[in-house]
C-alpha cells in the first residue's frame, strides 16, 4: 500500500472575516501526482504557501514523511524536501539561467552565507545546476540572462531551480499561467517525466492540464475540500459541477 508522504489535518487561515482555509484535510500519496482545483477565492495558494511555510496557520497541523512540520522554516522545510514554483516568476533576471539554477544548489546545500557569491566557480554545484537545465531542455540557455528568456523559458528555469534541491515534494502553483499553447504542451510532457521521479502537489486552473496528469484530485470550495477522488469522481461530482457553474464545463 503507498504510503502518506504529506497529511494535512483541520488546516485553518482567516484573514479578517475571510477564511482562506477552514479546516482543510487532505492527504498527498507517495509517488502521486495530485491535483488541487477550485474556483477562484477558493484557497489554492494559501495552502500552497501554508505548506512552504511563508504563511503560518491559524490552526491545524501539516505532516511531511510522518513528521509535524508546523514549526519549521520555510529554510527547514526545504532542506526536509519541499520545493516550490510560484505562479508569478521570482527569478534573478540580471544572471544567467545557470547562475540561478547554481545559487539554488548552494543555498540548498547549507552555505546560503555565501548567496552573492559566484556559485558557478564551484564545480560540483556548476554540474550540478547544467545537469538540472539539461534536464528541463534548457542547457543550450545556460549563459543566457533571465530577462532575455521568453516568459516560457522562465517557468521552466523556475521549475528546474525547485528540482535543484532534489525535493521529496514539489509544490507547482500555477505553471502553465501565461503559456501558449506549445510551451503547455512542453511542459505538461516535463511534468510527466517527472511523475516517476517525485512526488507532486499540482495547483492549476486549466483542466485539460489536469485532467492529462492527475492521479487524483482534490477540489476546494471556500477553504474546504469538498471532494478528493480520480479525474472520474471529479467530473461527476454534482458538488463540483456547482461550484464551477459559469466557469466552464468539467
Amino acid at each position: 500500500m503507498t504510503e502518506t508522504l504529506l497529511r494535512i489535518a483541520n488546516l485553518t487561515k482567516r484573514f479578517g472575516s475571510l477564511a482562506a482555509s477552514d479546516g482543510l484535510s487532505l492527504d498527498v500519496l507517495d509517488g502521486e501526482l495530485h491535483a488541487v482545483i477550485g474556483p477562484n477565492g477558493a484557497g489554492k495558494t494559501t495552502l500552497i504557501s501554508q505548506l512552504f511555510g511563508e504563511i503560518v496557520p491559524d490552526d491545524g497541523a501539516i505532516w511531511f514523511a510522518g513528521r509535524n512540520i508546523n514549526a519549521l522554516s520555510t529554510a527547514e522545510r526545504v532542506r526536509i524536501g519541499l520545493a516550490r514554483s510560484f505562479q508569478i516568476t521570482q527569478l534573478l533576471l540580471d544572471y544567467t539561467a545557470l547562475d540561478n539554477v547554481a545559487l539554488a544548489v548552494q543555498a540548498h546545500r547549507g552555505h546560503s552565507f555565501r548567496f552573492w557569491a559566484n556559485a558557478r566557480r564551484d564545480r560540483p554545484v556548476r554540474e550540478r545546476a547544467l545537469e538540472t537545465l539539461a534536464r528541463i531542455g534548457l542547457e543550450r540557455r545556460a549563459d543566457t540572462a533571465v530577462s532575455e528568456m521568453s516568459h516560457g523559458e522562465q517557468k521552466q528555469l523556475e521549475l528546474a531551480i525547485a528540482l535543484a534541491t532534489r525535493p521529496r515534494l514539489l509544490l507547482l502553483d500555477e505553471p502553465m499561467a501565461g503559456l501558449g499553447p506549445a510551451e503547455c504542451a512542453t511542459t505538461v510532457e516535463l511534468l510527466r517525466g517527472l511523475k516517476s521521479e517525485t512526488t507532486i502537489l499540482l495547483v492549476e486552473h486549466d483542466m485539460e492540464v489536469v485532467f492529462a496528469l492527475a492521479d487524483r484530485i482534490s477540489v476546494l470550495v471556500n477553504g474546504r475540500c469538498v471532494i478528493t477522488g480520480t479525474a472520474e469522481d471529479v467530473r461527476n461530482d454534482e458538488t463540483v459541477r456547482t461550484a464551477y457553474l459559469g466557469e466552464g464545463d468539467l
